[in-house]
């Protein structure tokens, strides 16, 4: 059962901070506190935040204004950031939310894997939230979220692929990966991304997927295909966080559905699949198996309860992900991988 009503006190908390870490890393703080309210964990936001908020930095200020004569050429200048968020604070006060977000998800979706697909993920988190109750905070959120996802805005190299669409399960198979030799990390996951511009097999792979059938339950389909490859590659701390994003970002998308016409709909679906499958073909090591998973001893409430004490905000976002999917699609996968992450993961 969710429980927002602490949601509005934790964004004005977080509102003299900016997306950045003093680590060089993303603030997670918007959608850790999200997902804490949908698992029903209020009594963990304030205390959470209180230990999260020294990493964060001060939210930047506005230079110069973005409009809609120039904003194609500014996409993925992060130096833009506080400019960005001040394109779609106006356009919030001018226009119905869910409007806004229909928009821009259709000019922003060829860049879904933006910053490792933290504004996807940012944006999902603040859009579930105002579905719940709208007002300023929570449009103020919804803003900076497109303002980063717009900011951090990154392409995957692309080709037509003219083979059959296969289903998620089918196409992960056809997936290729980078040979280690050929793997370029130099210490960001957007790196990695960035170099499979010299990988010119993974061009096609947009193209692999079956886009056509029912959304909801393609994003089933996929969440789970890549809950399998979480559990096949995910060994140590990077790649746990990697693999944690590549469903993250798929399930983020789920929340952003009621509110996108068909056509969009399709296109994003293809840079979502597109998205995950990059950060299979940079990171992966392994297969994902297709045998059935045991699942893991601990209850639905125990894993909440271990995400909230283990409380690394990539932990408690994944953990509350999987619990989300596994409703819809009670696969065990879902509640090894939130179990294996805590594992895994520790707060810093």
């Amino acid at each position: 059962m969710k429980n927002y009503s602490l949601m509005d006190q934790a964004l004005e908390f977080l509102a003299p901070y900016g997306p950045d870490l003093r680590n060089g890393l993303t603030n997670h703080a918007p959608m850790a506190v999200e997902a804490l309210a949908a698992l029903d964990r209020i009594d963990a936001i304030i205390p959470w935040l209180e230990n999260y908020r020294k990493g964060m930095l001060p939210r930047p200020v506005a230079r110069e204004r973005i409009n809609l004569d120039n904003w194609r050429a500014l996409l993925g200048k992060t130096e833009r950031v506080a400019d960005w968020n001040a394109l779609f604070e106006n356009e919030l006060k001018d226009a119905p939310w869910r409007e806004v977000l229909a928009r821009w998800t259709e000019r922003l979706s060829p860049g879904f894997c933006a910053s490792a697909m933290h504004g996807i993920i940012r944006v999902g988190h603040a859009a579930r939230s105002l579905n719940e109750s709208e007002t300023p905070a929570r449009v103020r959120e919804l803003a900076d979220g497109l303002g980063y996802w717009a900011a951090a805005y990154q392409t995957l190299p692309t080709a037509q692929n003219v083979t059959r669409p296969l289903s998620a399960q089918e196409a992960i198979t056809k997936v290729p990966i980078v040979p280690t030799a050929q793997r370029r990390f130099s210490g960001t996951i957007v790196s990695s991304l960035e170099a499979l511009e010299e990988f010119p097999d993974f061009t096609p792979v947009i193209g692999l997927l079956d886009v056509k059938s029912d959304p909801v339950q393609m994003i089933s389909d996929i969440s789970e295909t890549f809950t399998r490859v979480y559990l096949a590659n995910a060994h140590d701390v990077l790649s746990t966080i990697v693999f944690i994003h590549s469903v993250t970002g798929v399930v983020a998308l789920r929340s952003l559905l009621p509110y996108l016409p068909a056509a969009t709909t399709h296109e994003i679906l293809r840079h979502a699949w597109q998205g995950s499958c990059a950060l299979y073909s940079a990171f992966g090591q392994s297969a994902p198996k297709v045998k059935e998973i045991e699942p893991p001893r601990e209850s639905r409430d125990i894993l909440i309860d271990m995400a909230v004490a283990n409380g690394d905000e990539h932990v408690i976002k994944f953990t509350e992900a999987c619990l989300r999917e596994y409703d819809l699609n009670p696969s065990p996968a879902y509640l090894a991988a939130a179990r294996h992450s805590s594992g895994i993961l520790t707060a810093n």
